[in-house]
């Protein structure tokens, strides 16, 4: 590991330490990053042991997005194991740099976590996925033209998203589409024509979060999940102007059926 490494994961120890202080858990198994429409899960999943206001963990901060729950929760599941659900992601257009983003999962892995499922709300690009449509991510473009590896340090991205995971999640619901997300620096939405190169370049999904955890979740060792809910047609798709409210409405019609999915999702993962 290069020295310029060495801060980063630093930092992420520290926030472990805080997590287990706190919560009183030793390790982790599982680490969820609920983004918007997801948030119900973490009541599904088993029972909440602790509670901690992300602001008060070393590197977090508090959300800047309405809709994201600004707490880092553990939460006991039936056979024992802990999941480590953090309702306050980073986004990269808050200008706090790509190691604030990565910061989540790095203390996921700190924390002893050895799976990462990651969620979010996104605009689609196939009319037929309505809003409230769930997508298992198959792969990702990642346009933010940033990386959250530092140094002489390459990593490989194939099967990024696990193709055993998404198997698991066919198992229990056959009907799930999948899709590549592509993700956008933000905060702006997309123009039609950026929508429309998202498609040319082979993408089903456009947001603007998701693939810069995952890079950051595969260099430290995580097998990863990845579930988009579609919120909104994408710019040009629908006649109809885009807004959050949207989203946020969306995510809220689409939330107990989906959190109950994700939900047997998270219990069927084997242990390791």
């Amino acid at each position: 590991m290069s020295d310029i490494e060495q801060p980063y994961l630093q930092i992420a120890n520290e926030a472990a330490a805080v997590i287990r202080e706190r919560s009183g858990i030793e390790s982790h198994q599982i680490a969820l990053v609920l983004g918007s429409g997801w948030g119900g899960a973490a009541d599904l999943i088993g029972e909440t042991v602790s509670e901690i206001p992300s602001a008060e963990i070393p590197g977090f901060h508090a959300p800047a997005v309405a809709g994201h729950n600004p707490t880092i929760r553990s939460v006991r599941l039936a056979d024992g194991r802990h999941a480590l659900v953090l309702g306050s992601r980073t986004h990269y257009y808050e200008g706090r740099g790509v190691r604030a983003v990565a910061h989540g999962v790095r203390t996921a892995a700190a924390a002893g976590c050895d799976y990462l499922v990651l969620t979010n709300g996104c605009g689609g690009l196939h009319p037929e996925w309505a809003p409230g449509t769930p997508v298992l991510i198959r792969d990702h473009i990642n346009l933010t033209a940033d990386s959250p590896i530092e140094g002489a340090h390459f990593v490989d991205l194939t099967n990024l998203y696990s193709q055993r995971l998404r198997a698991l999640a066919h198992q229990i619901d056959p009907s799930l589409p999948e899709g590549v997300y592509v993700q956008f620096r933000g905060p702006h939405y997309e123009t039609p024509a950026e929508v429309q190169m998202a498609a040319r370049l082979g993408g089903d999904l456009v947001g603007m979060s998701t693939t810069l955890e995952a890079i950051a979740a595969r260099e430290v060792g995580l097998e990863i999940l990845g579930l988009s809910l579609v919120t909104n047609a994408a710019a040009g798709i629908s006649k109809d102007p885009l807004s959050h409210e949207e989203v946020i409405e969306a995510g809220r019609a689409a939330g107990p059926r989906i959190a109950a999915l994700l939900a047997d999702i998270i219990r069927a993962l084997p242990s390791k």
